[in-house]
This record gives structure tokens, C-alpha cells and sequence, in this order.
């Protein structure tokens, strides 16, 4: 757990344990992953030959910095609830739509990364997860979605990634993804099943 939840649930305020965790005079062990502050041992028992473990978190602009701390918060208890030792927290802001997010791809190029955790896969990739996902397995490595609860119908989301890629280029990548959203929220709205 985080040193948040940690002082909640212990009845210490986050600002007191925040000090103490400063003055090292906490009387639990903690350990940093990122800018998150996690009270318990760190997750071992993944051999050195296994590779990095590296959670990856991503907003869109950066009015949304609170945002991407919740975000990178939610996967490493995810990933340590999970048993998997964190090595590396990958933050970034940059649209999805953008193929040329710098620590993106520092990610794919890296070998000694051997499993990406992510929130959703659109936080990872707006289109083409799958081929990324394929080719990260080709080499023996992994994607894990923490939350794959997505639209489960294949040519709703394609469609929809259609829509959202064609707005991009017509009004700007920020307005795309809500105007797919509608247009295909319009196109529903007349059908009676």
C-alpha cells in the first residue's frame, strides 16, 4: 500500500507520516517506486534473469499531473498485489495518437524490459496494441493490462478507432476521441436493439 493509504487506515495524517517518512523515523518499512512512497518490504523473488518490470503510465496533456500520480499509484499496487516486482515507473504525457512518444519507445527498444504493466491498453497504444502486444510476445516478453475492461464488441472498437483517427486529422487529436465518442453514440441512438 501507499504512504497515503497507509496513514489513513493507521489514523496518522498524510502530512505526519509524509515528515516522518522524510526524517526516517517511520516505524514501518518503505520504499520508493517513482515519486510513490510504498510502506512494506519491497517485492522480490524475480530472478535478475527475468528482466525489468516496468509500469507505465500516460496522460494526455498536462493539465492532467494529478491524474498520472493516481494512475501510476493504481498500477504499482496492482502490480505488487500481483507479486511482481516493480524495477521502473515510465511516466509520460503525450497523446496516444502520437507515435513518437520518446519514452514509449525507449520502452520497446530496451531488451532488459521484459513485462510493460499499463492501466488500459489505450494508455499504452490508441491503435495497434495488438501488434505491439504481438511483437513484444515474439521476443519473449509481455503486456499486462491491469483494467482490460474495454468494449468487447471488435467492430464497435474498430469502428471507433476509425472515427477517432479520422477526427484527429480533421479537428486536431485533443477534440478526436470525443467526437468519436459522440459520432458513435449518435449512430447508436437510432438502433433498437
Amino acid at each position: 500500500m501507499n504512504l497515503k493509504e497507509w496513514a489513513a487506515s493507521t489514523g496518522i495524517a498524510y502530512i505526519t507520516a509524509r515528515r516522518q517518512y522524510a526524517a526516517g523515523t517511520l516505524p514501518v518499512p518503505t520504499y520508493r517506486i517513482g515519486r510513490l512512497i510504498m510502506v512494506g518490504e519491497p517485492v522480490t523473488g524475480v530472478t535478475a534473469d527475468a528482466g525489468q518490470t516496468v509500469v507505465y503510465a500516460r496522460v494526455s496533456s498536462a493539465d492532467q499531473m494529478a491524474d498520472l500520480d493516481r494512475q501510476v499509484a493504481r498500477v504499482t499496487v496492482w502490480a505488487t498485489g500481483q507479486k511482481l516486482g516493480v524495477d521502473r515507473v515510465v511516466t509520460e504525457v503525450g497523446s496516444a495518437l502520437n507515435g513518437h512518444r520518446k519514452k514509449f519507445l525507449a520502452l520497446l527498444r530496451d531488451p532488459a524490459v521484459t513485462t510493460i504493466v499499463v492501466e488500459h491498453r489505450d494508455r499504452f497504444a490508441r491503435f495497434g496494441a495488438e501488434y505491439v502486444e504481438a511483437a513484444l510476445t515474439a521476443q519473449g516478453r509481455r503486456l499486462l493490462v491491469v483494467d482490460p475492461a474495454e468494449v468487447d464488441d471488435d467492430l464497435v472498437r474498430d469502428v471507433t478507432e476509425i472515427l477517432t483517427s479520422l477526427c484527429a486529422r480533421l479537428y486536431g487529436r485533443r477534440a478526436a476521441t470525443n467526437r468519436a465518442r459522440r459520432a458513435v453514440e449518435a449512430a447508436t441512438e437510432g438502433d433498437p436493439a
